[in-house]
């Protein structure tokens, strides 16, 4: 093996790692499994997933209007790999409604019931208090940095229009 490869220059500094982009994506992976521990613990109590809370809340931005499934599919902070599994558990809990316009019976829209509503409006303190349980312990100007620094990490893998929907 040559002193170049990145096995040996990694060993060479002391890493334990393959090189420093596996050290980066391993440490984000472990403090996503801690937060979402946090979370989940969170969403357990009102029987709702992170999944199905970010769906309820992507409705509320548009509330009484609703949303085509496949916007809202694209909008969601992480892929659901069976939406109508997710919106059908939401439907029978009375939290949103589905339809089809009549101008357009391909599209199916989904609105935000009021009771899902009342739902996801209940949570928002408790989501607070988890976010701030999850990163309360690192100052402003850290956060700001750590975003741009996610953003930056991810842009070259998401399409343009997917770009800035973490900030809504």
């Amino acid at each position: 093996m040559s002193a170049s490869t990145p096995k040996s220059d990694s060993a060479s500094r002391g890493r334990k790692f393959d090189s420093l982009q596996q050290e980066v994506f391993l440490n984000l992976w472990r403090t996503y499994d801690r937060l979402k521990a946090l979370e989940d613990e969170m969403f357990s109590e009102s029987g709702i997933s992170a999944q199905q809370y970010n769906t309820l809340r992507l409705l509320r931005s548009v509330y009484p209007a609703g949303m085509p499934t496949l916007v809202l599919g694209s909008r969601l902070i992480s892929r659901a790999p069976d939406m109508t599994r997710l919106l059908d558990k939401l439907e029978q809990r009375g939290l949103l409604a589905r339809h089809r316009p009549p101008e357009n019976r391909r599209v199916v829209e989904v609105r935000l019931t009021p009771e899902g509503r009342k739902l996801v409006n209940q949570l928002d303190a408790s989501v607070r208090k988890c976010h701030e349980r999850q990163l309360g312990h690192l100052d402003d100007k850290s956060l700001d940095q750590l975003v741009k620094l996610l953003k930056a990490a991810r842009k070259p893998h998401e399409d343009a229009e997917n770009l800035s929907l973490v900030d809504q």
